[in-house]
């Protein structure tokens, strides 16, 4: 992949808006920010042409809450077509982290992720989406 140069003009507000992104996200220069920024909107154009994505779903939970355990694997066994993978991580004695791994059609990706985190006793739900 060949990198191309130009130039780019913008208000100075953009600009100090485009440095402090740069800054808080840690980029080594404005460029990697805009690189980010474009891959980003070319992600979301992509979700809603409901392309193939891949994406993780982050869920925080107790998992003391009655049935809850089971219906996140009742939900997931009819998507394992999309989910490659998920790991399950012990935050404290109660509370627990599970990201999925996953791969599909956009629309199907939301879907699987938004039962998902309806669940009663989901404390926090994700769906982080990118090109595949």
């Amino acid at each position: 992949m060949s990198v191309v140069r130009f130039g780019v003009s913008l208000e100075k507000e953009l600009l100090d808006d485009l440095d402090e992104f740069v800054k808080k996200n840690r980029f080594t220069n404005r460029s990697q920010a805009i690189r980010q920024l474009i891959a980003e909107n070319t992600a979301r154009s992509k979700w809603e042409c409901n392309n193939i994505v891949v994406g993780s779903i982050t869920l925080i939970y107790d998992h003391h809450k009655r049935e809850l355990v089971h219906k996140l694997h009742d939900i997931q066994h009819h998507y394992h077509h999309e989910i490659l993978s998920s790991q399950h991580f012990h935050l404290n004695h109660d509370i627990c982290m599970e990201i999925i791994a996953v791969k599909g059609e956009a629309k199907l990706l939301t879907e699987l992720s938004d039962k998902l985190i309806a669940i009663k006793g989901i404390q926090h739900g994700k769906l982080t989406m990118s090109r595949a």
